[in-house]
């Protein structure tokens, strides 16, 4: 089985992410290929997909929104998993019930496009220099944390949900 692992990442928390979910995919049997949305002509010859970004402004990058776009008719046909990366977890209690209340909107952007099977969001690194000056001054004011909040326990777990989801090919007696 084939799996495409597709992300867009500004400072590479999110490509770090792609990586540690393409090598559990690859470790429980599947053929991963993980690579940066710009790198990847059309998805085709894919028995499935999980698509990410980062998140800026409550949004993914411009460049998974467009593959997504572009490519709606194709994903359609396969399952698709999407992961997004954001800050939750370098916002302090209450503003990060805050952050990850952001799933919907990120979610609508794709609404009457694709169809996942499920998404999750996942908080990523936060280091001053991803932030402007104003940016900065402003994270610190709410109480923001810099560091690597990634939990790969929780991420590999995902990981390994979705490659025991993954349907097995047509002909095939693999399941």
């Amino acid at each position: 089985m084939r799996v495409l692992v597709a992300y867009a990442s500004d400072h590479g928390s999110t490509r770090g992410l792609a990586e540690r979910i393409g090598s559990v995919l690859a470790g429980q049997g599947l053929q991963a290929e993980v690579r940066s949305f710009s790198s990847v002509d059309a998805p085709v010859g894919y028995d499935a997909f999980v698509l990410g970004s980062a998140v800026h402004d409550q949004k993914w990058l411009p460049a998974a929104q467009d593959f997504i776009h572009e490519h709606a008719e194709a994903l359609a046909r396969r399952p698709v998993w999407l992961f997004s990366v954001g800050m939750p977890g370098a916002l302090r209690w209450p503003l990060s019930q805050f952050a990850t209340a952001e799933e919907p909107k990120l979610l609508a952007q794709f609404e009457g496009v694709i169809r996942p099977v499920a998404h999750r969001l996942f908080s990523g690194v936060i280091a001053p220099g991803h932030l402007p000056g104003t940016g900065r001054v402003l994270f610190k004011a709410i109480g923001g944390r810099y560091g690597d909040y990634r939990n790969w326990p929780e991420i590999e777990a995902w990981a390994r949900q979705i490659a025991a989801a993954v349907p097995p090919r047509p002909g095939t007696d693999q399941g």
